[in-house]
């Protein structure tokens, strides 16, 4: 009997979710180019991408919307739906907070961004328009829900758990030890609850980083600066690189000097 189109779809996601899984190795990290559409992802996957990220502050921005999730749910889905059309390789979702608070929403979240088609996600650890870092245990609650959905379709799907202490803490915070050993103890928790990988946007210090990566027990994901080359944080242990809005903010920027210059 021949497989239905819905079979095919899965066995095809589900071979995308495993080859994402084998693509973070610390040493020789999965790059990602993060984009906000379908034309995005196919300028990106046509560069020789192995892999699809959106970014949610330039997917917000890109329909006009300010990050934060104040893009509706419904619209970030269909967009997803539209970049998994558009290119033939495994597309991780940036969902930011999960789209509510309590753990069942985000469940629901999980399960309508596989259907879409996603084979990963970033789950975020902060509370929206506040941006005050949840306590650990409710944040681990969110991620065992994700991860107890996740696992019902069948799909591995790849919870990047997010963790800005690093990001939100302001000038007041420092970037040391102590802040390093807080964000350890919820990459052992939030791996325990299900999680794949530890993304810690704000970590730029590479010693910390290279800390990081020898503690945590998922792949360290890092954010792309001027501080640190791809190289670098490669030799320090990092198994995945984000550059998150960089991509939007260069083109557009080079959008609008060239049209600047065209109506000069």
């Amino acid at each position: 009997m021949a497989a239905t189109v819905s079979n095919v779809g899965k066995q095809s996601q589900l071979k995308k979710a495993e080859a994402f899984r084998c693509l973070h190795i610390p040493g020789n990290p999965l790059v990602l180019y993060n984009v906000w559409d379908a034309g995005s992802a196919q300028a990106v996957a046509n560069a020789g991408a192995k892999a699809i990220a959106t970014s949610s502050w330039a997917v917000a921005k890109a329909h006009g919307f300010e990050d934060g999730e104040r893009i509706p749910f419904e619209l970030a889905i269909q967009n997803l739906r539209r970049i998994v059309g558009a290119v033939d390789l495994p597309v991780t979702v940036d969902l930011e907070r999960g789209y509510g608070d309590g753990p069942e929403k985000v469940a629901k979240s999980i399960s309508i961004a596989i259907e879409a088609g996603a084979i990963g996600c970033n789950l975020e650890d902060t509370v929206p328009v506040t941006l005050e870092v949840r306590d650990t245990e409710t944040q681990v609650n969110r991620i065992h829900s994700a991860r107890k959905t996740a696992d019902s379709t069948g799909i591995p799907f790849f919870i990047n758990a997010r963790c800005d202490l690093f990001f939100y803490g302001g000038d007041s915070v420092p970037h040391d030890d102590e802040l390093l050993a807080k964000v350890v103890d919820r990459a052992h928790a939030y791996a325990q609850a299900g999680a794949n990988g530890l993304f810690v946007p704000g970590l730029a210090t590479i010693s910390l980083i290279s800390q990081l990566a020898k503690k945590s027990p998922i792949p360290l994901n890092i954010l792309v600066d001027s501080r640190a080359s791809v190289q670098i944080l490669a030799g320090n242990g990092v198994s995945r690189i984000s550059y998150g809005a960089t991509p939007y903010v260069e083109m557009f920027s080079g959008l609008e000097k060239a049209a600047r210059a065209s109506y000069g």
